[in-house]
């Protein structure tokens, strides 16, 4: 699979949402992995306000990472955002218990810390995306978004 790289500051990491969510469809999945500190809620924020706004829906208030709920849903027109981290998750056999595949074609999902799902998301679209820290203001971001 095809990875770009990409060296981005807070405007770039934005402008880099703004595109995504021009981009994305009801049964994407997009996985982010990195350290922590490295920007992956900061990513979902920004693109859960984009995709909110291509809706011409409010943005919500606050977009917290779902560290401690695990799960964080935000409502749309004709479908939901799924926002996931699975810090906490130990083994893929505890997802059973979030019925995490029941929505996946129904909605775009956002996934921190997807090492205990990506071998069972073979069979949908999904995108990942790595975040590494350069310095205080840039990370560098591995990806293989490539739209059609």
């Amino acid at each position: 699979m095809q990875q770009k790289i990409l060296n981005l500051d807070l405007k770039g990491l934005k402008k880099f949402c703004e595109d995504v969510s021009n981009n994305l469809k009801k049964g994407d999945i997009i996985c982010l992995s990195g350290d922590l500190g490295s920007g992956k809620t900061t990513f979902s924020r920004h693109l859960i306000n984009y995709i909110h706004q291509n809706q011409n829906k409010e943005p919500p208030n606050t977009i917290k990472s779902p560290s401690f709920p695990i799960l964080l849903t935000y409502e749309l027109n004709n479908f939901e955002i799924y926002h996931y981290d699975l810090y906490r998750v130990a083994k893929s056999s505890e997802l059973i218990h979030l019925n995490i595949f029941e929505e996946l074609n129904n909605s775009i999902t956002l996934v921190e810390w997807p090492e205990a799902i990506l071998d069972l998301l073979q069979n949908y679209n999904y995108f990942s995306i790595h975040f590494d820290i350069l310095d205080e203001n840039t990370r560098i971001l591995k990806h293989n978004l490539i739209f059609s």
